[in-house]
């Protein structure tokens, strides 16, 4: 058994030196591994699947696997000597199989040299000798904890979303260092006294980018991503059951971003409707059991946190209340920067399309960028005579004409006294 001193967790790139040392200590006198250490390096940096052991803020153990689709290699585990005979190599074996399965991974491959110590600990937990060089090898089952996240119509998603965020720099610093960097460095936020979130709350007007902020969260955590659609709940006095159903679900997940959109539906002021009084009801007794796991996290977006049940939203339940409002200029013109670039090497005046999408939200000049580049390509398809197109070389690229006939031609989500009440709530209700 493991001393209750040491726990399992996720690899972090500070782990990386005093894992390359444990590695190199617990191999040491054996044949070379299989697979280079460059090899392991590179997998750390890519898409993998990593776990450290820990005791007293020292490293005892590490795992690392390359997922190749639905196979993952197991490239390295190691558990010092010192260590050895506690249990560490098989709970490490048993976390990286959960998470393996949970992200739809089916067979988990091993190869060692012979007579490498490990062998009889694979075999305890199901792997298979194959072949002459201790070929090691699990088939994962469908179905149980592992396939949850499968089950819940969940998934990973790509890292590198929550950085790729054009724009919206105070929304994106506000939640890496409220949400983001408390779970992520759970042991230095407990030494500090921070409690990392267990739920939020992300308000705005419509188009902003909630649901992206809650994706980028998923995204830098590496934790899967599961969406709970209120209109997709039975309807009629089941809404209430299906949503205690689903909430007992995703206890089998061991890490989760769960995502509630409009929110408002099943949590509204309760208005003594039936349904809408038993829906919210069961909602406020569900919240309290899933913060309860430490590496759990719920976010909910709403476009009208004042017509959200106070009850709800009260300290207790949501540990923050963040604002994601419109783009401001300098946002705009970071937004439009990274659709210029990617349409056109034209020299567009970026500082006219931000004067002229005031009252624009991401979503908006998303669907003004396409339309330019759209008008561009119909262009290049079906010519163009007109007197502008004529002196260009490359008439094809979009101009700064398209931009701006395409935001012309598009009818933007904001409203002056949309933005105001958005300010109101801001006063009345952020929680930061």
């Amino acid at each position: 058994m493991i001393p209750h001193a040491a726990h399992i967790r996720p690899f972090e790139q500070r782990d990386l030196d005093a894992a390359v040392a444990l590695w190199a200590e617990a191999t040491e006198g054996c044949e070379p591994a299989v697979f280079p250490l460059a090899d392991v390096v590179s997998a750390l940096a890519a898409d993998h699947v990593a776990l450290v052991a820990e005791r007293d803020g020292a490293l005892t153990g590490a795992v690392v696997a390359r997922l190749q689709q639905d196979h993952a290699w197991i490239l390295r585990i190691g558990v010092l000597p010192g260590a050895r005979g506690e249990g560490i190599g098989g709970a490490l074996l048993d976390a990286l199989v959960d998470g393996l399965a949970a992200r739809g991974v089916r067979r988990v491959s091993v190869l060692l040299p012979d007579g490498e110590a490990g062998a009889e600990a694979l075999g305890a937990h199901h792997f298979t000798r194959r072949g002459g060089v201790s070929y090691h090898h699990r088939e994962l089952t469908s179905g149980g904890g592992g396939n949850a996240v499968e089950r819940l119509g969940g998934r990973y998603v790509p890292q590198g979303l929550f950085d790729s965020l054009a724009g919206m720099e105070r929304e994106k610093a506000l939640i890496e260092r409220r949400v983001i960097l408390p779970l992520a460095r759970a042991d230095l936020a407990d030494h500090h006294g921070v409690r990392p979130p267990r739920a939020i709350i992300l308000f705005g007007p419509p188009g902003t980018g909630k649901t992206t902020f809650a994706k980028g969260i998923a995204s830098q955590l590496r934790w899967p991503f599961v969406e709970l659609f209120p209109s997709r709940l039975a309807v009629g006095g089941a809404q209430a059951a299906a949503l205690r159903e689903f909430f007992a679900s995703i206890v089998e997940v061991d890490e989760v971003v769960l995502f509630i959109d409009e929110v408002e539906e099943i949590a509204a002021t309760r208005d003594g409707r039936p349904v809408t009084h038993a829906v919210t009801n069961e909602l406020l007794k569900l919240i309290p059991a899933f913060r309860e796991r430490p590496r759990h996290l719920l976010v909910c977006a709403t476009n009208a946190i004042h017509g959200l049940d106070p009850a709800f939203i009260r300290p207790g339940r949501f540990d923050y209340v963040l604002p994601v409002g419109p783009p401001d200029e300098a946002a705009r013109a970071a937004i439009w920067r990274n659709y210029v670039a990617q349409i056109t090497d034209e020299d567009v005046d970026i500082d006219r399309l931000v004067e002229a999408t005031k009252l624009f939200t991401p979503a908006d000049i998303d669907f003004a960028a396409r339309k330019a580049a759209q008008a561009a390509f119909e262009r290049a398809v079906f010519g163009d005579t007109s007197t502008e197109c004529r002196l260009r070389p490359d008439p094809a690229r979009a101009t700064v004409g398209d931009f701006l006939r395409a935001i012309a031609d598009t009818r933007p989500t904001l409203t002056r006294a949309i933005v105001h009440e958005f300010e109101t709530d801001i006063d009345t209700y952020a929680r930061m």
